[in-house]
């Protein structure tokens, strides 16, 4: 029968172990006190503060793009715990097989409340590093736990309640942990039940992928379990056993050690491939119900059908070293309350990073609102951003609408192609950043709203502003620091780029390489799309390949194969017809201004043809006109 803890019992307890140096066996579960004696013999002092070092925001984006799976797998569990963690002002955590905080979701004011006990993303909550804690105690016990109070080795982490249960992959290895964490005060009795019936479900789907050359053996004791996640499962190449989960293992008397080594025919007699549920004897002589899959057909189509592909839109584009540096700064001008705008060509990842930016900011337990200006009609675009009141227009909804502005309140509110704004919305929005409250369409009171502000666009916003059609105000509201996303072709590493993409689409998972001319072409093209396009082209190669064998340049399409390196262009060239004055600079502004026409207005490809950063052409044509340059917005050049 396990120990009911109260707070008292664990007090006694600390005071017999720590003060006494006696045993409290009984007045503490079992797992407690075996992982304060492991913190005691590894020299962890309990009258100390731990000594952590949160690794930086671009190591920790690295370790989340390598966990990029476990984190899209666990996504759907993790958005379903959050609604349960709001409710006990706790949050959901996901960690790395180490401990390694990955994601934090639930409650922005506990979420900022654990921050300063080291309970946040780049953190490795080992039992090591931080004592006995539900995420490295889970690690090392193998099994769900929950640490509440006290029961922490460390004073300071009393605060915390935590459930958590540590997640294996089919090969028995700890692929994470998740955990719902909230305050003491807060118990949440039903935590460490849901929790687990979490990674029950994200277990069971870690059977989805990679597997589709074997056959499957799903059973349970109750015919009714089978084809659900409570189902055991167990996973043979030809006859041997490659992989199952634990509950399969245990109903045959067996562990993960009899991976690779045992036999279907030496575990059971007489199973033969079904469709139907058939009775399966036991070793032990239990009735057992199940069915036997046979591996799927051999061939791209049933290896891999493009209903498994991770969706296009759902792969991130991978951000380079500058990038990320620029992330870390946006993340701490946007804790300050200072405006981002993202500027980068469609395709290259402004919705992603404002995202990011929101995960690595002290409201990324807050919502995040992501408005596209462009898809809004010019008609309705007021009344979605700032609400109306009942009867403020035909059509209005009788209880009227908060509007997306007062959604993002405490959050982060993330205006995407902001140039595509009309001008009158643009006031509207410009009255709200001033006055920091809205007032909805029909009249109602002003409404006061807290959230930090994200833009992005791909168009040019000053040379807008010149022409009239985005206001200078707006503008250097909005634009207090500028971030420039590069685009795919102006990645100095294309190739490392285009490899961890394909990675992450799966194609390591069936064994296709992408051989050195496929990957040197795929890097010399253009990629007007971006990310966009490229993880498309990539989807399509990955369902068309053969397992096992490198990519061929054949399977590429015409336009990429044909499409040869692009021929170096000089930095600058003379003016056909020099200006009247003939100086030097004006020489240069006509170049910069000839290649900007022949570029078609894009002033990216204008700045690669030139051989010139882009800031530096916005600067010499936007604001020849005698702007003063303390004018100019901030900028951080990632390209």
């Amino acid at each position: 029968m396990a120990t009911v803890a109260t707070a008292d019992t664990v007090q006694a307890a600390r005071r017999r172990f720590f003060v006494e140096g006696g045993s409290p066996e009984g007045l503490v579960a079992a797992p407690i006190l075996r992982s304060w004696q492991r913190c005691s013999s590894q020299g962890l002092d309990v009258g100390e503060r731990p000594r952590v070092e949160p690794m930086s925001l671009t190591a920790l984006r690295e370790e989340q793009e390598r966990y990029e799976i476990l984190r899209r797998i666990t996504r759907p569990e993790m958005t379903a715990l959050r609604q349960e963690a709001r409710l006990t002002d706790s949050v959901v955590i996901l960690t790395d097989g180490d401990g390694l905080v990955l994601e934090m979701m639930g409650d922005t004011e506990f979420a900022g409340r654990a921050s300063r006990v080291a309970l946040r993303p780049g953190v490795a909550w080992s039992e090591t590093a931080i004592g006995t804690n539900a995420i490295g105690t889970a690690l090392v016990e193998r099994r769900a736990i929950g640490v509440h109070g006290a029961e922490h080795f460390f004073e300071p982490h009393r605060i915390l309640t935590c459930a958590a249960a540590p997640i294996f992959n089919p090969r028995g290895q700890l692929a994470g942990v998740l955990d719902m964490s909230g305050h003491a005060s807060v118990r949440h009795v039903h935590a460490l039940g849901l929790v687990r019936l979490a990674v029950e479900q994200i277990e069971h789907r870690l059977f989805e992928r990679g597997y589709e050359n074997c056959a499957i053996l799903r059973f349970h004791e109750e015919a009714d379990l089978v084809g659900t996640a409570r189902e055991a499962i167990l996973v043979f190449d030809g006859d041997r056993l490659v992989a199952g989960n634990k509950r399969g293992l245990t109903l045959l008397k067996l562990d993960w050690s009899a991976l690779d080594k045992a036999r279907l025919g030496e575990i059971l007699e007489a199973v033969e491939p079904s469709a139907d549920l058939r009775p399966i004897r036991g070793p032990d002589g239990q009735m057992l119900h199940g069915r036997l899959t046979p591996p799927a057909e051999r061939g791209p189509r049933a290896l891999r059908p493009a209903a498994r592909l991770p969706a296009a839109d759902t792969i991130e584009p991978v951000f380079d070293s500058a990038t990320l540096a620029a992330l870390d700064r946006a993340i701490r001008l946007v804790d300050a309350d200072v405006p981002v705008l993202v500027h980068g060509e469609t395709g290259a990842g402004k919705e992603v990073f404002a995202r990011r930016v929101h995960a690595g900011s002290a409201r990324r337990a807050a919502p995040f609102i992501a408005v596209n200006c462009a898809a809004l009609p010019e008609s309705l675009i007021e009344s979605e951003l700032f609400g109306y009141e009942e009867g403020a227009f035909t059509g209005a909804r009788r209880q009227g609408q908060p509007g997306l502005v007062r959604q993002a309140d405490r959050g982060i509110l993330f205006l995407d192609e902001i140039g595509d704004m009309p001008l009158a919305a643009q006031g509207r929005l410009l009255r709200v950043l001033q006055e920091r409250q809205v007032r909805p369409l029909g009249g109602g009171a002003p409404v006061p709203v807290d959230f930090a502000l994200l833009c992005a666009t791909h168009r040019p916003l000053a040379a807008l502003v010149e022409g009239g059609s985005f206001r200078q105000d707006l503008y250097f509201r909005i634009a207090q620091y500028v971030v420039e996303l590069p685009a795919l072709r102006d990645l100095a590493d294309r190739r490392g780029a285009i490899t961890r993409l394909w990675s992450a689409l799966g194609g390591d998972a069936i064994g296709v390489e992408l051989g050195g001319e496929t990957l040197d072409l795929l890097a010399a093209h253009d990629w007007p799309g971006n990310f966009r396009q490229l993880a498309g082209l990539l989807r399509a190669m990955i369902a068309l390949a053969e397992p096992g064998q490198p990519l061929p340049v054949s399977a590429l399409p015409e336009e990429i194969r044909a499409r040869p390196l692009p021929a170096p262009r000089a930095a600058l060239e003379p003016a056909a017809e020099p200006l009247r004055d003939g100086s030097l600079s004006a020489l240069t502004l006509e170049a910069m201004a000839r290649a900007v026409e022949e570029s078609g207005g894009n002033v990216s490809r204008a700045a690669r043809k030139l051989g010139i950063d882009r800031s530096t052409l916005y600067r010499r044509l936007i604001w020849r006109g005698g702007g003063p340059e303390s004018r100019q917005p901030a900028r951080s050049r990632v390209s």
